[in-house]
């Protein structure tokens, strides 16, 4: 309830982006409800990497080999052994969960460019896995025919407004989960990490636990986005893991604004937005999201939702 309290104006803004979210199927046709699924799914692994960019300092630079990881192991799983969702899922974050932890004995040691060149080390060492280990994985040509999952309640996810649905539902969850998280005495400390590691240490905190923890917590997000990826697109290759994907994730998080969880989600949206709205009219898109990055970065560099949120606090909207 002290939450509640303490969002003040902020919780007017959240129902509002709910209320048009809850109704955005009735206005929209389905290509934009099936759009704005694939940005719920991206704006899940965004916020994961905000908890190790934005929040603990840690630019993780091969993030999304955790999502690629947890959307393997539901099409392995599905297609391979006819796992249903709850075991398939499931097993997919155990997993996810228990390779961060492995990754992060290797990397939490160290800081700032050898962290981010050993993460991004590891997380091609899952898509060089992923790539050559052919007949588990499909290599380059992926893993195909992914059911929709079948979740033992009267609803069919094949339905496209029904899984919006389903994923805005997980959406929610996890973003109440991270702000839960973020806000709490854990997620404070990690705040402290990020302004002055040192400074944290002195006071006796044990910052490499934490940043540790960190690492395992941002992971388990990945992979839970990467679980929904592999249901929604009903396909998952050594692309869903590359550098490329991580780069797209930082992306979206430094464009939204990172600290924020919000912010990183909206950024998911645009890019989501120019790679399927920009590239069906020309194939160049590549140079306008650059573009559109350049200038968002050299006019807010601090992300779009920090800039917004400034631009609040200035009219006394925002608390």
């Amino acid at each position: 309830m002290k939450i509640l309290r303490d969002l003040g104006p902020k919780l007017y803004w959240v129902l509002l982006a709910l209320a048009v979210f809850l109704v955005l199927p009735v206005l929209f046709p389905t290509y934009w409800v099936t759009l704005v699924t694939q940005m719920f799914i991206f704006g899940m692994l965004a916020m994961s990497l905000d908890l190790l960019l934005g929040y603990t300092g840690l630019p993780a630079f091969g993030h999304a080999a955790f999502f690629g990881l947890g959307a393997y192991i539901v099409g392995v799983l599905s297609t391979r052994y006819g796992v249903g969702f709850w075991l398939s899922g499931l097993t997919g974050i155990v997993v996810t969960v228990a390779v961060a932890g492995i990754f992060g004995l290797l990397c939490v040691h160290s800081a700032g460019v050898y962290f981010l060149m050993i993460t991004m080390a590891l997380g091609m060492c899952l898509w060089g896995l992923a790539f050559r280990w052919v007949s588990m994985t499909g290599g380059d040509n992926g893993i195909s025919g992914i059911p929709r999952p079948e979740i033992a309640l009267p609803v069919d996810l094949n339905d496209p407004i029904t899984f919006y649905y389903f994923i805005l539902l997980a959406f929610v969850l996890v973003l109440l989960a991270l702000f839960l998280l973020v806000n709490s005495p854990f997620g404070q400390t990690l705040r402290g990490i990020r302004e002055s590691e040192s400074r944290m240490r002195v006071l006796g905190y044990n910052t490499w636990l934490h940043k540790y923890l960190s690492y395992i917590i941002a992971g388990g997000f990945a992979g839970i986005s990467g679980v929904f990826w592999a249901y929604y697109n009903a396909f998952v290759s050594p692309s869903d893991l590359d550098i490329i994907a991580t780069m797209e994730a930082f992306f979206m998080t430094i464009l939204g604004g990172p600290g924020t969880l919000v912010g990183p989600a909206l950024g998911a949206g645009i890019i989501v937005f120019l790679k399927n709205f920009i590239s069906a009219y020309t194939q160049r898109w590549l140079i306008i999201l650059g573009l559109v990055y350049v200038v968002i970065i050299l006019y807010t560099p601090k992300g779009l939702v920090n800039f917004l949120i400034d631009h609040l606090k200035d009219k006394n909207l925002w608390e």
